[in-house]
């Protein structure tokens, strides 16, 4: 288990921000449907100075949308290869790469996974996928699988009651 504090959480988006489903209609829109819990956990997350970036190889408009309603800024959208889209974020926090979670879910997260310090897989992972992490979450993705990776983080560096706090839920 890492020693180092986490400071930044990476997030895939089609099966863990989402269940991986994805809707198309009959003129071609795509739809997803997010978690509620993770948007707030999100909010705990960064109300204790910690940074959140999005890496999904996919290109989606609602997943802009969603990251905007979540007030992040880093988002790498169509990144085949994760790795640069990673280097990037790095480069754009000032966060090394053993301060860094990331939250998976399938083959594509693999290379991303054994760079961080923080692996961390949803329930419904592949099996390669949860065999690289060293938490895996007991909710599938798009079940508030990141809430459960973050309340995780936090209480396991004494930073949870603090978070709670800082927006207002102990008071």
């Amino acid at each position: 288990m890492p020693n180092a504090s986490a400071r930044l959480i990476v997030l895939d988006v089609d099966g863990v921000l989402t269940d991986g489903t994805i809707w198309i209609d009959d003129a071609g829109q795509q739809s997803r449907r997010f978690h509620i819990r993770d948007g707030l956990a999100l909010t705990l997350w960064k109300a204790v100075g910690r940074q959140v970036a999005i890496l999904t190889s996919k290109r989606s408009e609602a997943v802009r949308t969603r990251a905007h309603m979540l007030d992040i800024d880093l988002i790498e959208q169509g990144a085949e290869d994760k790795l640069p889209g990673l280097q990037r974020i790095l480069a754009a926090t000032g966060v090394s790469k053993e301060q860094t979670a990331y939250v998976g879910d399938d083959l594509v997260d693999a290379a991303v996974m054994r760079q961080v310090g923080y692996p961390i897989a949803v329930a419904d992972a592949a099996e390669e996928i949860r065999a690289i992490a060293w938490h895996v979450t007991s909710r599938p993705g798009g079940q508030g699988a990141v809430r459960e990776a973050i309340e995780f983080l936090l209480k396991r560096e004494d930073e949870w009651e603090k978070a709670l706090e800082a927006i207002g839920v102990l008071r």
